[in-house]
């Protein structure tokens, strides 16, 4: 077993282990965040899509302990004081889910491309999000959820 150190979420937390444990085994069975979904195994469909020190990672193919002393973002610390992150109404208010099972994979890819200003037409938001996959939709409202969340998120930093 392997102890590592994570800032999850703003809170410190000690893990034991395996050293081939992958981050989002980690997050979802040691630390129980299970918004962050095992799609592939393959970093194919992005649902496991999370933040690692400022920057949208996909944890099924990330061993957790190259990750100690990391800090780290799930969709579960989005929401801040109860109240729903910017990008996260935009989905709900768009209708850019459906099953919801893609959803917090790209609601976090969403965010990064914001947080990196990736986000400024619906063709580089499409082209942004061209790691997470989607079986339900046909990605209009998910690109129309991202480019409202975006101009909040900017509306709330200014």
């Amino acid at each position: 077993m392997e102890t590592i150190e994570l800032k999850v979420n703003g809170r410190t937390r000690t893990v034991h282990c395996l050293p081939n444990a992958t981050l989002v085994d980690v997050l979802r069975d040691h630390l129980h965040l299970t918004g962050t979904h095992i799609g592939c195994d393959t970093t194919q469909c992005g649902a496991c899509t999370i933040h690692v020190d400022g920057d949208a990672v996909k944890a099924c193919t990330v061993l957790a302990v190259r990750s100690d002393g990391a800090e780290i973002m799930t969709i579960e610390g989005l929401a801040e004081n109860e109240a729903s992150h910017p990008m996260q109404k935009a989905f709900n208010e768009c209708h850019g889910l459906q099953c919801g099972f893609c959803t917090p994979g790209m609601i976090m890819s969403a965010v990064d491309l914001v947080n990196k200003g990736f986000a400024s037409d619906p063709t580089a938001v499409r082209e942004g999000l061209s790691g997470n996959i989607c079986r339900c939709t046909g990605y209009q409202n998910i690109v129309a959820a991202v480019m409202q969340g975006a101009s909040e998120m900017q509306e709330q930093s200014s």
